[in-house]
């Protein structure tokens, strides 16, 4: 039942759609401009770097609040926590990636939930998010391709947890949600591989 209502929490905090709101702002509705993303990276590209900073970080807090909450309510553990049982924590941010990918009152079109899987991962253990961060950073200084960064993470990530001995059900729900991510970047995926793909650019505003 603990996974239910911790999805339930995660979901509910993770549909208030940042991007979506911030379009609004400035009389946008940004799912309609640049990649048609409600994402900080399409903000960004459309509304300028410091809209695009304000929901990055917000996106971010979203799934880290969901963790935090579900952590309290069902005595978990996480990288600021323990590292013993993630589980609510981890249920709440797919709850949350969900809600933001599919918020119900935007007829389940949003973003494609990449803030959020790094506010959760930085919950989940902080080995697997300085490794999988590091690798990021990396890929984004040497590729200036967000995306690429994006599905580089979300592929490490599970990984890692399998590397650092979780149970089964936490290395197989971060696999699902690595899973989400590249189905969400299925576009991007073959603009990459078409040479078409956006580079990210902090563009002043």
């Amino acid at each position: 039942m603990y996974r239910l209502i911790a999805i339930l929490i995660g979901y509910i905090l993770g549909s208030i759609q940042t991007a979506y709101f911030m379009g609004k702002k400035s009389g946008i509705d940004i799912r309609e401009h640049g990649s048609k993303s409600a994402g900080f990276t399409n903000v960004n590209r459309v509304l300028g770097r410091r809209a695009g900073i304000v929901v990055f970080v917000l996106d971010i807090l979203k799934a880290v609040l969901a963790y935090v909450v579900a952590t309290l309510l069902f005595d978990g553990g996480g990288a600021f926590f323990s590292t013993a049982y993630v589980l609510p924590g981890l249920y709440a941010g797919l709850g949350a990636i969900l809600g933001h990918n599919f918020p119900f009152y935007l007829k389940f079109k949003g973003g494609k939930g990449i803030a959020c899987s790094l506010g959760l991962i930085l919950m989940l253990d902080w080995r697997v998010a300085a490794i999988a961060f590091g690798l990021g950073f990396v890929v984004v200084f040497l590729s200036r391709y967000i995306s690429l960064t994006s599905l580089t993470i979300t592929l490490v990530a599970p990984i890692l947890m399998f590397v650092f001995d979780y149970d089964v059900e936490a290395v197989a729900v971060t696999a699902a949600l690595g899973v989400l991510a590249w189905f969400m970047h299925r576009e991007n995926i073959k603009r990459l591989a078409k040479g078409e793909e956006s580079k990210f650019s902090m563009r002043k505003r």
